[in-house]
């Protein structure tokens, strides 16, 4: 079973092999108010928002791979988690508001109140979210 245990994280022994947890600095998209919010703030700083499947596998493994990979400070941006299955209108309304079809999971990168890139599934991996900066 040990090979097991450590596939699926139940191995407690020294820490070996353990990947670094980083802290992202996500803000919860809750209420529709919010989304007015972002469209001003992006005037000041890029907003992202990551629109994001609880139930589904590929959005998972899509936002393991964005956490794992983000690398951006608090003061270049702020970034959204949209819980897609607790805040349905809100997802509705985003895609009516920045004029992007729904996909989960999705990135939106918002500046002057537009988005400016955007891509689902495994395209996120791919953004380079310095450049969209």
């Amino acid at each position: 079973m040990g090979i097991l245990n450590r596939l699926f994280g139940k191995d407690n022994n020294s820490g070996k092999g353990k990947k670094e947890v980083k802290n992202v600095p996500w803000i919860p998209l809750a209420s529709m108010d919010q989304l007015s919010e972002i469209e001003e703030k992006s005037t000041q700083k890029p907003q992202i928002i990551f629109k994001h499947s609880t139930t589904c596998g590929i959005s998972r493994m899509v936002m393991n791979r964005f956490n794992e990979g983000y690398a951006l400070d608090s003061d270049q941006v702020d970034l959204y988690y949209l819980d897609l299955h607790s805040y349905r209108e809100i997802s509705n309304e985003v895609a009516h508001k920045f004029q992007i079809m729904h996909e989960s999971p999705q990135l939106l990168i918002i500046k002057n109140g537009v988005v400016v890139a955007h891509d689902s599934h495994s395209g996120i991996s791919q953004l380079n979210l310095e450049e969209c900066l």
